[in-house]
């Protein structure tokens, strides 16, 4: 069970998360949505353990992976090696693999600034699905992609049957996830 108990986080004076709690089943895909500035991220980046909260518990199973809003790539590595770089050394070869499940193969020998905005969001998304890790926490893994191709790369992601929290600000994402958990401006939220 993935489990965030009363976390509350603030920045500075502003309170983002108070008396947070929330439970997901350890398969599937978990859609969070809701208005800019809830604390989608904020939540993503407990689940990682990159923020620590004031007060309150998580609890994973297992060593999540995330992936930032940013896409973080190295300026002067091609698109395979990207990938490569978070293989460990005798799985490097499985680079192509990532590349194609998010559509990518032909784009391997390009460079970041050879990449239109959503094949570079989709190179970062490879690397990120590519690192080892047992939970994927995609922070708006599809800005900038086209619909179709969301569609098809999230099917592909459920296939591999690892737990998947996301964000994102299509709708048409949320439908084929399977919950839906709403963030609301008081830190409340609502699991449909």
């Amino acid at each position: 069970m993935i489990k965030v108990q009363n976390i509350t986080v603030r920045y500075q004076k502003q309170t983002v998360l108070e008396g947070y709690t929330l439970s997901l089943p350890e398969e599937g895909l978990t859609f969070l949505d809701g208005p800019s500035g809830v604390g989608k991220t904020t939540l993503l980046r407990v689940l990682a353990g990159l923020l620590i909260p004031e007060e309150g518990t998580v609890s994973l199973p297992g060593r999540p992976v995330l992936l930032f809003q940013e896409d973080r790539l190295l300026p002067r590595r091609p698109a395979w090696k990207q990938v490569a770089d978070v293989l460990p050394r005798e799985r490097r070869g499985e680079a192509g693999r990532w590349l194609e499940l998010v559509e990518l193969s032909e784009s391997a020998d390009k460079l970041p600034e050879e990449l239109s905005g959503g094949m570079a969001r989709r190179l970062a998304l490879a690397r990120a699905l590519a690192a080892e890790g047992e939970v994927w926490l995609l922070d708006e893994p599809f800005a900038g992609v086209d619909g179709a191709r969301a569609v098809r790369i999230l099917t592909r992601i459920r296939e591999l049957g690892r737990p998947v929290i996301l964000t994102g600000h299509d709708p048409g994402l949320s439908g084929l996830c399977d919950r839906t958990v709403e963030l609301r401006p008081d830190g409340s939220s609502e699991k449909p």
